[in-house]
């Protein structure tokens, strides 16, 4: 069944098809994928718990890993410490349940903004990390906002992470969140640039005793991962969590390819389980045909200033029925503008990312009537 709907400034009707995605997909073989999602809010701005564990058995019943408690939930961005706390414990005790794959952040976000003595950054750091262990998640050792604004050099990084994994039961995941996603972050690694600062993640992998199961890079330029990637040891995976060029990273080519962790597989979920589902079978036309057009939608989602794609994120959330307002923490709905998320709307349709056509519509009509469009 499809259905349409007038969107402002365009000549015609948007079509809404129904896409041909299953409801489920086992988990991909061919690459290890997780998708950080977003936390669902009521209209008063509380945590609407039933939704947000209800999107994330979602990731699950399509195959995904869910990676928890980042800067998609809003960590530093409208969710405080307390309810990040409550998040890892909620969703790692529901992943036991589910037999669901969970890994979560652990991060300084306790600490007031600014800049603090390396050793209260690293105990902040300490307090999470034995949060997320004792739910028993695999550890993302987040980028720390107070880490970029107290290092004074890549040696700070390399003792303060190098004390951390230590105290790690299991090998983590390493977060290098670039300065589009947060400009607190510019700089981090200690290195002037990008290479510079790669030679710092490098020596620091090289450290960690297998105490790194991979690293998320999300700078937006593939040629970095690429040349990063290359220089991994054989075991540590690349996390891609460019939100512009994943489809290409994901499925590689001779010099190898990138996992995922991405906060844009929360949005396009369906399509792009099918599409992994695809290259596990080998078919990579069949892979391109399904990914491929759910790339314009993740780069306008993640449209500078990129830091706001988590709206998005909830929109389409809503939009496909899996929380009944379009709400998040501190009003951040409201960080796009309705003409940018009609523009998502129409990439949505077209790269199948709207699950109920019906629902999709009525829903958006009730968007675009309430903003006087």
């Amino acid at each position: 069944m499809t259905a349409q709907i007038q969107l402002p400034g365009r000549a015609g009707p948007t079509v809404v098809g129904d896409p041909p995605w299953r409801a489920g997909y086992r988990p991909p073989r061919a690459r290890r994928v997780l998708a950080a999602p977003h936390v669902a809010a009521r209209p008063d701005g509380t945590v609407d718990w039933q939704a947000t564990l209800d999107f994330r058995e979602d990731l699950w019943a399509h195959g995904f890993g869910v990676a928890d408690a980042m800067d998609t939930a809003q960590r530093g961005a409208g969710l405080s410490w307390d309810l990040a706390r409550e998040l890892i414990r909620q969703v790692a005790g529901l992943a036991r349940q589910r037999g669901g794959a969970v890994a979560c952040g652990a991060g300084t976000d306790q600490l007031a903004a600014g800049p603090h003595p390396l050793a209260d950054i690293a105990r902040a750091y300490e307090e999470q990390l034995e949060v997320v262990q004792a739910s028993g998640a695999q550890v993302i050792l987040m980028a720390s906002r107070a880490l970029a604004a107290s290092a004074r050099s890549s040696g700070d990084y390399l003792d303060l992470y190098g004390r951390l994994l230590k105290q790690a039961d299991q090998p983590v995941i390493l977060h290098w969140l670039g300065e589009a996603f947060d400009p607190a972050l510019a700089g981090y690694w200690g290195g002037a640039d990008f290479g510079a600062a790669a030679d710092t993640v490098i020596e620091l992998i090289s450290r960690a005793d297998g105490k790194v199961d991979g690293i998320k890079l999300s700078v937006l330029d593939a040629g970095h991962e690429l040349a990063l990637r290359r220089r991994l040891p054989p075991g540590v995976r690349m996390y891609t969590g460019d939100d512009f060029h994943y489809a290409d990273l994901i499925r590689g080519g001779p010099d190898g390819h990138s996992d995922a962790l991405l906060g844009a597989f929360s949005a396009i979920t369906a399509p792009a389980a099918a599409a992994l589902a695809a290259l596990d079978d080998g078919d990579y036309a069949g892979y391109a045909a399904i990914m491929g057009p759910t790339v314009p939608l993740s780069r306008l989602i993640f449209a500078a200033p990129t830091a706001r794609y988590k709206a998005g994120v909830a929109f389409l959330a809503w939009l496909n029925g899996l929380q009944p307002d379009f709400a998040m923490l501190a009003g951040f709905e409201r960080q796009r503008s309705p003409g940018h998320l009609a523009g998502v709307f129409e990439l949505a349709a077209e790269a199948g990312a709207l699950r109920e056509p019906e629902l999709a519509v009525r829903r958006m009509s009730r968007y675009l009537a309430g903003a006087g469009l």
